[in-house]
């Protein structure tokens, strides 16, 4: 799927003087608040961000922290799994 958005010509000067590839960067935002609100999983950030490896994922995520908050209960369930 393609999604476009507008915004204005001098915002995304700006935006492109600090993230060249402003549709990467995008790309990446959504991935890591989609992961965060436990939208997708690890892996579907790996296939979103074409990423070579699980390990490659883990620490994109870490990098942005972006963590799922676990109660310790479904910490020790995920950890038996």
């Amino acid at each position: 799927m393609n999604i476009s958005i507008n915004l204005p010509d001098d915002v995304v000067h700006r935006m492109q003087s600090k993230w060249q590839d402003l549709s990467r960067c995008t790309l990446e935002a959504l991935a890591i608040e989609a992961y965060r609100s436990g939208v997708i999983t690890e892996a579907e950030v790996q296939r979103m961000l074409d990423l070579g490896s699980r390990w490659e994922s883990d620490e994109f995520l870490k990098r942005a922290n972006a963590y799922i908050d676990y109660s310790d209960a479904e910490l020790e369930k995920r950890q038996f799994q």
